[in-house]
């Protein structure tokens, strides 16, 4: 999606009724690293979709906006949640540093977890989590005490599933095969969790993994 440029007369309209996260940078033309910055905004812009919208503002075409909102310096970047600023940072930053902000606001599919959010719960002994991956990934590399489910043989394990005590929560390695998964589990009225991202997320978050020897 393109990124759109508004100005003291859509903010209202485009951002603080936006019924979506918005994420507005604020620049100018003369500014460099906002330059460095339009093709990871861009790039994010078509990743997020329609979940999230990403405007800018021009600083010196939306001198009272930029002033209402303390900005100093350009590119600097703000969040807006249901109509009020929830977060920013000033700087030339990443697509993945510029998706950091705006994901704790983002939809969720049903059943998600994020990687700390799972490594409490299991902490706490809430949930027990599941391996999808095939029998000989799972040997190489795994959530300490998950147990190994692979993905074709769940719908027809449900029973053994739900013995392991607790609530399941279901990973793979990009997180993508689990949440088609639990969608469609989840239509049936099983209730089971996934790990958004995957096993991917987990190890970026530097959480323990087991690796057997």
């Amino acid at each position: 999606m393109a990124v759109q440029t508004v100005n003291e007369q859509s903010f209202e309209r485009e951002v603080m009724q936006s019924e979506v996260p918005v994420l507005v940078e604020f620049s100018a033309e003369w500014c460099a690293p906002c330059k460095l910055v339009a093709p990871e905004l861009k790039a994010l812009s078509d990743e997020l979709g329609e979940k999230a919208k990403i405007v800018t503002v021009d600083i010196d075409r939306s001198p009272n906006l930029s002033r209402q909102l303390g900005v100093q310096s350009v590119p600097t970047f703000v969040v807006f949640h249901q109509g009020r600023p929830v977060g920013g940072k000033v700087g030339a930053l990443k697509r993945n540093q510029l998706r950091e902000l705006v994901e704790p606001f983002l939809p969720r599919a049903e059943g998600a977890l994020k990687a700390e959010e799972l490594f409490q719960l299991l902490r706490a002994q809430r949930v027990s989590v599941v391996d999808t991956r095939d029998a000989s990934s799972f040997g190489r590399a795994h959530i300490p005490g998950a147990t190994s489910f692979p993905a074709e043989e769940i719908e027809s394990r449900l029973a053994e599933l739900f013995m392991l005590g607790s609530t399941p929560v279901l990973y793979c390695r990009s997180g993508d095969r689990t949440k088609e998964l639990v969608a469609k589990l989840v239509q049936q009225e099983v209730q089971v969790g996934f790990l958004d991202g995957g096993l991917l997320a987990w190890e970026a978050a530097g959480l323990p993994m087991e690796r057997p020897d």
